[in-house]
């Protein structure tokens, strides 16, 4: 599936990608809307329906990542309510064998996240992602995200990677595509990012459902050092 030996750099995608996205789905879609109805009085009905609308109109966008624009938004304190079920933030059970392959191989591993930076770190507190990789970046630091051709140059200028020896995963298809224009060569797609839902069916990009599929690849690979 990848010529690990045409891969110098390996950029992550967090949510969805290395971790459960099911805590980012409750959150947003159960928790959240449950939790503004109780403090502000109004139904469940009606706190779920206008942030669904909400989320739609604002996908992909910095706002929608962004907790101090929700903060703002629901006059509610966004970080604190996610403590509230922090519980549910877990990594894959396929990515710490993954991510050790990674890093025994000697390739640069960079985590890329559109997270809030506040979001990046409760999920470093809870997981053991810090552990295996080194360079974590929120693209709030650059005030554009994955969606963005200019994020990508942000990120190049920053990172020196060659886009032609640098692989890129993500759950996110818009994502995806906005990396293979920028010029990205190697792409992944994670077809199960929410344990709690089927897996889908990507024909677009390469697409795993775990990553042991990816192992003996890069193990076998020249720079793999054991």
């Amino acid at each position: 599936m990848l010529d690990w030996d045409q891969i110098d750099t390996v950029l992550l995608d967090m949510d969805g990608t290395l971790l459960d996205l099911h805590f980012d789905n409750y959150f947003w879609q159960e928790h959240l809307p449950q939790r503004w109805a109780e403090i502000s009085g109004r139904t469940l009905a009606d706190t779920k329906a206008e942030l669904m609308a909400e989320y739609h109109l604002l996908h992909g966008k910095l706002e929608w990542y962004c907790l101090d624009y929700w903060g703002k938004r629901l006059q509610l304190p966004i970080t604190e309510l996610k403590r509230e079920v922090m519980d549910k933030i877990r990594m894959r059970d396929d990515v710490p064998a993954f991510l050790t392959a990674l890093k025994q191989s000697g390739r640069d591993i960079v985590l890329v996240t559109n997270a809030h930076p506040e979001s990046l770190s409760l999920k470093i507190e809870r997981t053991d992602l810090a552990k295996y990789i080194e360079n974590l970046i929120s693209t709030h630091e650059f005030g554009v995200t994955k969606e963005s051709w200019a994020l990508w140059q942000k990120l190049q200028d920053r990172l020196g990677f060659d886009p032609e020896r640098t692989l890129f995963v993500d759950d996110s298809l818009p994502i995806l595509q906005a990396a293979q224009d920028f010029g990205i060569r190697h792409l992944l797609a994670i077809a199960n990012p929410d344990s709690q839902q089927v897996s889908r069916l990507i024909d677009q990009f390469p697409a795993i459902t775990d990553y042991q599929q990816l192992l003996r690849g890069i193990q076998r690979s020249p720079r793999h050092q054991p």
